[in-house]
């Protein structure tokens, strides 16, 4: 065993991790985030305090993390030299609104590099300009304050945006309704389920336009809640 913790600690910034595959990207995209959400558990979805910057953005991409210090973007500049096509940087910003971490000239270089979109616990700026490029943007707000380049921070490691737990090379996908993260081992199977949920949906959708408005199941839990009496129905 070795007695030096620092020969057991991960570097800083972490280059290579396994994504999740282009493949997979692609047929994501076809689902709205909520309901790889609601195939997950319920679970992955960031904070609504996070949102597009214009609601007709969405993304689907494999998670790049960056951690920062708030208000500064030394590890962004540096997870963008990084990125590979399709990924989405994810960034742990500390949900701080002061100062902002991105601007118009930052979110062209992404463009450039192939970067899928952002999705910062922070705020960005120049949005008219990023609105006319139509670059994906997920941000807690806007601030016209520049931010400093100082401060250390890490890439590449698990983070926490928006109160999930995000892993670099994980799922990550988002729309006006917000964002949601999938774990990279659960994006296959999951898949799968999504689809047979949008069938599922689609049918039931169906059935209500033609009067079979009722829920099946709505009986049942108001009795489980103690609503409804054993055998009472509405």
């Amino acid at each position: 065993m070795n007695g030096n913790p620092s020969m057991n600690q991960l570097p800083d910034i972490v280059r290579d991790f396994e994504r999740v595959s282009s493949e997979q990207i692609r047929q994501a995209s076809a689902f709205q985030p909520a309901i790889l959400a609601d195939v997950a558990g319920r679970r992955g979805a960031l904070h609504g305090r996070i949102q597009a910057l214009r609601h007709r953005m969405t993304l689907a991409g494999s998670a790049l993390t960056v951690e920062v210090r708030p208000g500064d973007n030394l590890m962004i500049h540096a997870a963008i030299a990084l990125a590979k096509p399709g990924d989405v940087l994810v960034i742990d910003g500390k949900g701080d609104q002061s100062a902002a971490l991105m601007g118009t000239i930052m979110m062209n270089a992404c463009r450039q590099v192939g970067i899928a979109g952002v999705v910062i616990d922070g705020a960005v700026r120049d949005s008219v300009e990023i609105d006319e490029m139509d670059f994906p943007v997920f941000s807690v707000g806007t601030n016209p304050n520049g931010p400093t380049k100082l401060a250390s921070g890490r890439i590449g490691h698990p983070v926490s945006v928006g109160g999930v737990a995000v892993r670099p090379g994980d799922l990550v996908i988002g729309d006006a309704d917000g964002v949601v993260v999938i774990e990279r081992e659960k994006v296959e199977t999951l898949l799968q389920t999504a689809a047979k949920k949008v069938e599922d949906e689609a049918a039931r959708i169906e059935a209500i336009k033609n009067g079979n408005t009722a829920a099946k199941w709505l009986n049942s839990a108001l009795r489980n809640a103690g609503v409804l009496k054993e055998n009472e129905i509405l």
